[in-house]
């Protein structure tokens, strides 16, 4: 069982038919709509936000397909699946994958695998005093990044490889369940050329989607385990120095919040900023998602959020038209604001 298959069960699971199946194909993809960020919310599905950025539609037909055709899941209605016995089976002996965190990782899960094999090129050839050479990267950031960092590091370059040898072995030592060799063929060094993906998949008898989602695991691996041991992990450490996990709003969202925090109205600021209305109530959902205090009184009533909250609970449903119709005064977008601000206590 490859691993894009127990993340779309699992997926499945979570969501109970209340969504349909490109909602998940969204999620993997990172597809920054407020519609795509509530569900990762709503639905404990946050693991996976952005995991998975190039799978394309085609292929993520294919492994649904290929789901129906084991059967593992079947079609419900208006594209939506359930898991089958079979399914859920399956799902309950996968293989979990303790260390992805899309979420917290997806903004610079790129960067690090930028800098990372970057690095790793450039102090392998320091050993060898090559200086004639291609960089394996080409983002002019990642250059001058590089420059930087190595100007801060009070190593001799040549012992420079050694140490980052010895931080990554160390590293991978101490992984259960990681396979290190997902992200190790993929490095270029002194006279040694880094493997493409599909490369790597090969050598390594992997289907190609179970060794993106592998990778990217072993990355968040990385991340997570350097992050809570900068001082074990010093010069890997400096990869990842300036991430910022703080602030998950989106450049827009933070447009509006300083708008509506000058008193501006929800009109007055889609008028401002040129923008929809509906937009804007999109905004609102992710300050109720992302800033702990934030109050939505001001748009629904402390007696209209205890109403729709009763509501959700009680007929265990997410779906937006099922609780409309049980409470008619409520709009879409005081329902969705509420199960932003409520949704996952």
């Amino acid at each position: 069982m490859v691993e894009i298959e127990s993340i779309i069960l699992d997926c499945l699971k979570q969501l109970k038919c209340e969504r349909t199946i490109y909602s998940i194909y969204h999620l993997l993809n990172g597809k920054k709509s407020s519609q795509t960020i509530q569900d990762a919310h709503l639905f404990s599905m946050k693991r996976y936000f952005g995991i998975y950025e190039s799978l394309t539609r085609e292929s993520f037909d294919e492994i649904i397909e290929s789901l129906v055709d084991k059967k593992w899941i079947e079609y419900s209605d208006e594209q939506r699946y359930i898991l089958t016995h079979l399914g859920t089976f399956i799902l309950e002996r996968a293989s979990t994958l303790k260390y992805m965190n899309g979420w917290s990782y997806h903004l610079f899960t790129s960067k690090f695998w930028e800098r990372l094999s970057l690095f790793v090129q450039v102090t392998s050839n320091l050993m060898y005093e090559e200086a004639h050479y291609l960089p394996i990267q080409k983002n002019k950031d990642v250059h001058i990044w590089l420059k930087t960092t190595l100007k801060e590091i009070n190593v001799p370059r040549k012992e420079l490889g050694n140490i980052v040898f010895s931080e990554l072995f160390q590293c991978f030592q101490d992984a259960a369940g990681i396979d290190p060799s997902l992200v190790v063929f993929r490095l270029t060094g002194f006279r040694q050329i880094g493997l493409t993906p599909l490369q790597t998949a090969k050598k390594l008898n992997m289907d190609i989607h179970d060794y993106q989602v592998g990778f990217i695991h072993t990355l968040h691996y990385l991340l997570h385990t350097v992050s809570r041991n900068p001082k074990r992990y010093s010069i890997l450490a400096l990869l990842m120095k300036d991430f910022e996990q703080s602030n998950e709003l989106t450049i827009s969202a933070r447009k509006t919040l300083n708008l509506l925090e000058q008193g501006f109205s929800l009109d007055q600021i889609a008028n401002v900023r040129h923008l929809k209305e509906s937009t804007i109530e999109d905004h609102l959902i992710e300050f109720a998602l992302h800033i702990e205090n934030f109050s939505i009184d001001s748009y629904v009533n402390q007696e209209m959020q205890k109403k729709i909250v009763d509501i959700t609970r009680n007929a265990g449903t997410r779906q937006l038209k099922l609780i409309r119709d049980k409470y008619k005064d409520a709009t879409y977008f005081q329902i969705r604001l509420v199960m932003a601000k409520y949704g996952d206590r």
